[in-house]
């Protein structure tokens, strides 16, 4: 299997299980190898005191992106450690686009840097992740996909 489609399919496991993003409407809408983009319209259950998205569910948008990508070279990977700067506001009714890069692979850590942008192309927040891989993988090296249950934390 190709890199790309390893990384389809393991995007394809991970939006079955992945109900706090469906929760909040957003959508995967491309995976790469090292990388994905997801959007999210903000509604007005979205919408803070001053009238602008609140800012953790631009966090949660960003911190999505960065979960799928880090993910599809096979190897689990959780965040260890996660920044955001919020460089504007998003307002009630923007479409959100996050998109995530790697930037860097060592050993069991990598970098991945996050753009999120409305649908004016105007940049919003940027994030930078540090993933960390744990024990398992999302695909058994047969030809057909199946999710491969992580280890009990009993």
């Amino acid at each position: 299997m190709n890199k790309q489609a390893l990384a389809e399919r393991i995007a394809g496991v991970i939006e079955r299980e992945d109900r706090a993003s469906r929760f909040l409407g957003m959508r995967l809408d491309e995976v790469k190898p090292g990388a994905a983009r997801m959007s999210m319209r903000v509604t007005a259950d979205m919408v803070n005191g001053q009238r602008v998205c609140h800012g953790g569910l631009i966090f949660s948008l960003a911190d999505s992106s960065f979960g799928y990508a880090c993910n599809t070279h096979n190897h689990r990977a959780l965040a260890a450690s996660c920044t955001i700067d919020f460089l504007a506001p998003a307002q009630l009714g923007d479409e959100l686009t996050a998109q995530a890069s790697e930037v860097a692979r060592a050993g069991r850590s990598a970098i991945y840097d996050v753009r999120v942008t409305n649908q004016r192309g105007e940049l919003i927040a940027t994030f930078r992740g540090r993933a960390a891989t744990v024990k398992g993988s999302w695909i058994n090296s047969g030809t057909e996909p199946e999710l491969v249950r992580a280890p009990s934390p009993n």
